[in-house]
């Protein structure tokens, strides 16, 4: 019996018995995406790559790292001085969580760009962002793990704002620490819930790649190839503009895994600390409860939203309102499909309102996050006051905006 029917035999004996050509056929060799992607529809699968890096590293962490108040802070150091290699796989870690929002951040982006939360994507956007809820969940959960200073103290920020909440607030902290206070028992379930939540949003992000084959990738022109003509070297059936998943975009993506890969360990063997914004000083500093830094500031993929917190003024020494308004700026997310009202998807097609927005918000967004980092000066807080009503009016304000908007015509079938 030759090779080749010896491995035909097999992928029989396979199929019989589980969909593998089936679901190869379906989501890589037969599925079809529109012929005119660029440049920004790498980080789609780099978000997934990211994932990887920081499930694997996760988990060879927690094989030397000990989730205890006493020895948490000595097991990092343990991991990073004793452990074979531990040093790279901590700094992988650590630079991963950072390059995970990277991503991320960039792949929304090209989704306000050319309007991939438009009809018929609501449902992949929506969850896409409960995705982006779970990497905050999860981030929030893992920076209290290196019982660090900023560790320490951050926690102790963030968990406060939940016992802001009206009636129920101070149960509520209670509930979260599992004590009064940051505590042992805080580190034992942080670190349960950050060891969980990652497989969680692997199974997050496998409902999303099933909705996205579902409805079909979009293309920077916001055309559906769906609805266009049918027909072309690989099928008569398959659309006119698309072409199939695999070889060609699973070559292009290698392209863009090389650089990224190259640039993430760029970081992490030269700048893992990258200026204290990825690792801040104070957490090499073992946690003391009597010892608050001058400074406490969140890592940089939350201060945006931190510093929308810290603008809105407290309301009888509550700082209930400044909670709401940042849950609303992430949550606003949700409505976007409904919010934009252009007749078209693409900013191609878009005209200059539109634009002018979008880059207002990407300035906004940066500025809010450098605003986080600072001090909360006089001045600072005004800035800060005034970017966050940018920030809110960038939604707000986009059914108007998005309705007056003069657009160009759109062609009928996709460009190169």
């Amino acid at each position: 019996m030759s090779m080749q029917s010896m491995y035909q035999g097999a992928i029989d004996w396979i199929d019989a018995r589980y969909p593998m050509t089936q679901v190869w056929n379906e989501h890589l060799a037969e599925y079809y995406a529109p012929k005119n992607f660029n440049f920004w529809y790498f980080f789609g699968s780099l978000a997934m790559l990211a994932l990887v890096i920081q499930i694997v590293t996760g988990l060879w962490l927690a094989m030397s790292y000990k989730p205890d108040a006493e020895l948490a802070f000595g097991s990092v150091e343990y991991i990073m001085r004793d452990v074979e290699w531990g040093w790279l796989i901590r700094y992988m870690h650590s630079t991963g969580a950072s390059a995970f929002f990277v991503v991320v951040y960039l792949h929304m982006f090209r989704g306000l760009m050319y309007g991939s939360y438009r009809k018929p994507r609501e449902l992949l956007w929506i969850i896409g962002v409960v995705i982006y809820l779970a990497m905050m969940a999860t981030a929030f959960f893992g920076y209290l793990l290196p019982w660090g200073q900023m560790s320490y103290w951050g926690a102790q920020v963030i968990v406060n704002l939940f016992s802001a909440v009206p009636i129920i607030g101070p149960d509520l902290g209670v509930w979260i620490r599992g004590d009064f206070v940051i505590s042992d028992a805080t580190l034992n379930r942080f670190f349960a819930l950050h060891f969980l939540l990652p497989f969680i949003l692997a199974g997050l992000v496998f409902v999303h790649i099933v909705a996205l084959h579902k409805v079909g990738s979009n293309n920077p022109d916001g055309i559906e190839i769906k609805k266009g003509p049918k027909g072309n070297r690989w099928s008569d059936t398959a659309p006119a503009d698309g072409i199939p998943f695999h070889p060609y975009y699973t070559v292009k993506d290698i392209v863009g895994v090389a650089g990224f890969l190259f640039l993430f360990f760029a970081v992490v063997f030269f700048a893992p600390e990258m200026g204290g914004y990825f690792i801040e000083p104070p957490n090499f500093e073992p946690a003391n409860p009597l010892k608050t830094p001058l400074h406490i500031a969140p890592v940089w993929y939350f201060t945006p939203f931190y510093a929308i917190l810290r603008a809105v003024p407290s309301m009888g020494g509550s700082a209930f309102p400044g909670v709401v308004a940042m849950g609303v700026s992430v949550m606003v997310f949700f409505a976007l499909p409904w919010l934009d009202r252009s007749p078209v998807k693409s900013i191609r097609y878009k005209g200059p309102i539109f634009k002018a927005a979008l880059w207002m918000f990407v300035v906004v967004f940066i500025v809010l996050g450098w605003l986080g980092t600072q001090p909360a000066t006089e001045t600072l807080t005004l800035l800060a006051q005034i970017f966050t009503v940018l920030y809110f009016l960038f939604f707000f304000a986009m059914p108007w905006y998005s309705k007056i908007d003069k657009t160009k015509p759109v062609p009928e079938r996709v460009t190169q």
